[in-house]
């Protein structure tokens, strides 16, 4: 996918988002900011929420929680909302940071979801370890030369993956002994690039989940990848399917 459709994209989302608003999604009204992420306006959002299981009344979860990119907080809100105990949800965009703080006092979960401004880990506490650690990334690839022109387009492109390499390197240093890493990909990223990325780091990607969704005139493959330590067998690290019957 042409990543300028990306940044076009993201320039018409955040001209028709210039002021705050809300949106409903999964039975619930949010707050959206001027310059986040809406989920409203790409299906990445909820597709991400159904591949966590996180979509539904019935919803479930536990443990600790840690959303890079949270944009609005949708994502981080309905895991406290399911059960997670501890929630951290951390962003680059400051103001991404004061809309996941009140999406989480809207719903009620305010003492169990704390929010950071981060790029990626670094505003992190040196010894936070999560259960979970997810990022439903800006998959699309910009070159490596591209320069944002505003903090918007984060979310829907990233430079020369230079995130996402820096998230297979850095992610596993912050899970619990048992814990994971998942990252919410698709088709219209460069998923052979990310694999290239994955073993140079040491990790290699397991197909957790797939969805298919139309976008336009687009069928687009929606995956929850688990991020893995590579087998030291010698041969190239491959995005597999995981084992009939995992849970992601």
């Amino acid at each position: 996918m042409d990543y300028r459709r990306s940044l076009e994209r993201s320039s018409l989302s955040r001209k028709r988002r210039e002021g705050a608003s809300t949106f409903t999604m999964q039975g619930r009204e949010w707050d959206l900011l001027p310059g986040v992420f809406a989920p409203a306006d790409s299906p990445s959002t909820a597709t991400a929420l159904g591949l966590l299981g996180l979509a539904g009344p019935a919803a479930a979860a536990r443990g600790s929680l840690l959303e890079i990119g949270c944009g609005t907080g949708l994502i981080a809100v309905s895991g406290a909302v399911a059960g997670c105990e501890r929630v951290v949800a951390s962003d680059i965009n400051p103001a991404a940071v004061e809309n996941a703080q009140l999406n989480a006092g809207r719903h009620g979960v305010a003492h169990k979801v704390r929010t950071v401004h981060s790029d990626l880990f670094d505003g992190l506490d040196p010894d936070e370890r999560f259960d979970t650690v997810f990022w439903s990334s800006n998959y699309v690839m910009a070159p490596e030369s591209y320069r944002y022109q505003h903090m918007h387009e984060r979310a829907y492109v990233d430079a020369g993956y230079a995130a996402h390499r820096r998230f297979l390197a850095e992610a596993w240093r912050r899970t619990t002994p048992n814990g994971s890493v998942l990252l919410h990909f698709s088709t219209r990223g460069d998923l052979m690039a990310l694999m290239g990325i994955a073993y140079e780091c040491g990790r290699a990607l397991r197909i957790l989940r797939t969805v298919p969704v139309q976008e336009g005139e687009h069928l687009v493959q929606h995956m929850l990848l688990e991020v893995v330590e590579r087998r030291r067998s010698g041969g190239r690290a491959d995005a597999v399917p995981a084992q009939a019957g995992r849970r992601g």
